[in-house]
C-alpha cells in the first residue's frame, strides 16, 4: 500500500503544484529577475499582415477595411488574405475591401496556407490574425515595438474573449492564463500565443507540417533556436467566445489532436535548447498541465485502492466525486460554481478525447470555425 499511497500523494501534488503553485513561485522568480528594458524599432518595420481564411464571407471584407484603418504607416504594411480551398465569396470581398494580394489556394489547412502566404510575402515582421479578431486601431505598433530587441524572434498579442452570455468559462480561465503569460515573459519568455494576434521575426520563421500550430510550437521551437518569445499586452484583439461550455470542449477537442505531435513530433518534450527558466517553465505549464487528465485517473484510481486504509481516503474520495457532480449538475442548476466545475472537467477531457481522434483519424490538416464566434 505505501506504493499506492506514494502514487496518490505525488498525483495530488502535480495537480496542485501545476494550477495553484506554479503561477506563485512564477510570481516570485519574475520579481526577482532583472528587469528588461524597454525595446522599440526607431522606424516602423515593414509588416506582412497574413490572414489565414477558409469560407469567411461573412467577416473578411471588414476584417480587410479594419487591418486597411490601424495607426500604421500604409507604405509599411502589405495584407495578404490566404484564402483555403473557400467556396464561398472569402476572395472576390476581400480583394474588393482592398487586400494587398488574395491567394486563392486549394484545401490545404490553415498552416499550408500561412506558410504559403509567407512564401509570398514582403515584410521584416510577419504578423497574424483570425478573421474574425478585431484588432484595436494601435495594436499593430504595440505588436512590433518588441522587435526593437534583436533577440526578439516571436510576439503574441492579448487576446480578448467576448461573452456571449452563455454558460462557458473560458473568460475566467483565460485571464488566468494571461496572467500567467505575462510573467513568463518576464523571465524566460512565453510558453504559448494566440491565434488572433501574434508575429514572427521573418527570419525566425519555420514553416511547420499541418498537424502543428503556430500557436503552441512557435514559442518553444524558437526559443531553442537562441530567439525570445514575449508578450505584448498592449496589442490587443478581441474575439467572440464559444457560448457554451459543450461549444468550447469541441474546440479545445480539435485543437488537443495535434498535441502529440506538437510535444514529440516539434520537440517541446525535449529539454534540448532550453536554458533552465525555460525548461522549468515548460515542464510546469505545459507538459504538466497535458498530463493532468492521466494524473486525475491515477490520483482517483489509486483513491479506490486505499478507502479501507484511513478515514482521510475517504474524504479525498469524496472531494474528487464531488467536482464530477458538480460538473454533472451545472447542465442542470446555472449556478457559477457549478459552471467552473463544468468547464474544468470537460476542458481537462478534451486532453484525451483530442489524443483519441489523433489515433483514430490521424493528423489534423483543415480547420473549422468554431460555432458562434462569427
Amino acid at each position: 500500500m505505501v506504493v499506492v499511497e506514494v502514487v496518490f500523494w505525488v498525483a495530488v501534488a502535480l495537480l496542485l503544484y501545476t494550477h495553484l503553485a506554479y503561477p506563485l513561485l512564477l510570481a516570485v522568480l519574475a520579481r526577482l529577475a532583472p528587469p528588461r528594458p524597454p525595446a522599440g524599432p526607431p522606424e516602423p518595420p515593414r509588416v506582412s499582415l497574413i490572414v489565414a481564411a477558409h469560407d469567411e464571407e461573412a467577416v473578411i471584407g471588414a476584417k480587410v477595411a479594419e487591418v486597411l484603418a490601424l495607426d500604421y504607416p500604409r507604405r509599411q504594411l502589405e495584407l495578404i488574405v490566404a484564402s483555403d480551398g473557400s467556396v464561398d465569396r472569402t476572395a472576390e470581398l476581400a480583394r474588393t475591401a482592398g487586400a494587398d494580394r488574395v491567394l486563392e489556394l486549394a484545401r490545404v489547412g490553415k498552416i499550408e496556407a500561412q506558410n504559403a502566404a509567407v512564401e509570398r510575402s514582403s515584410g521584416e515582421v510577419l504578423a497574424f490574425s483570425d478573421a474574425n479578431a478585431h484588432w484595436a486601431p494601435g495594436a499593430l505598433r504595440e505588436l512590433v515595438a518588441p522587435f526593437g530587441d534583436p533577440k526578439v524572434g516571436y510576439v503574441c498579442g492579448q487576446a480578448r474573449f467576448l461573452d456571449q452570455g452563455g454558460s462557458n468559462q473560458e473568460g475566467v480561465y483565460w485571464r488566468y492564463e494571461l496572467a500567467i503569460r505575462a510573467l513568463e515573459s518576464r523571465l524566460a519568455g512565453v510558453t504559448a500565443g494566440n491565434g488572433a494576434i501574434y508575429a514572427v521575426r521573418r527570419s525566425a520563421y519555420v514553416p511547420l507540417g499541418p498537424a502543428s500550430s503556430h500557436d503552441l510550437s512557435f514559442p518553444f521551437m524558437l526559443t531553442k533556436r537562441g530567439w525570445r518569445a514575449v508578450y505584448a499586452p498592449r496589442a490587443i484583439a478581441e474575439e467572440k467566445m464559444v457560448a457554451t461550455i459543450e461549444g468550447e470542449f469541441a474546440r479545445k477537442r480539435r485543437m488537443m489532436r495535434g498535441i502529440y505531435d506538437e510535444v514529440v513530433g516539434d520537440g517541446m518534450l525535449s529539454p534540448r535548447g532550453y536554458g533552465p527558466a525555460y525548461a522549468f517553465q515548460i515542464a510546469s505549464h505545459r507538459l504538466l498541465r497535458y498530463a493532468s487528465p492521466f494524473v486525475h485517473l491515477g490520483a482517483f484510481a489509486a483513491n479506490l485502492v486505499l478507502l479501507g486504509e484511513s478515514p482521510l481516503y475517504l474524504v479525498t474520495l469524496a472531494l474528487q466525486l464531488a467536482l464530477l457532480a458538480a460538473a454533472a449538475l451545472a447542465r442542470l442548476i446555472p449556478l457559477r460554481v457549478l459552471r467552473l466545475a463544468r468547464y474544468y472537467v470537460l476542458t481537462t477531457a478534451s486532453i484525451p478525447a483530442g489524443l483519441w481522434d489523433r489515433i483514430r483519424l490521424g493528423t489534423p490538416g483543415a480547420w473549422e470555425k468554431a460555432e458562434g464566434t462569427r
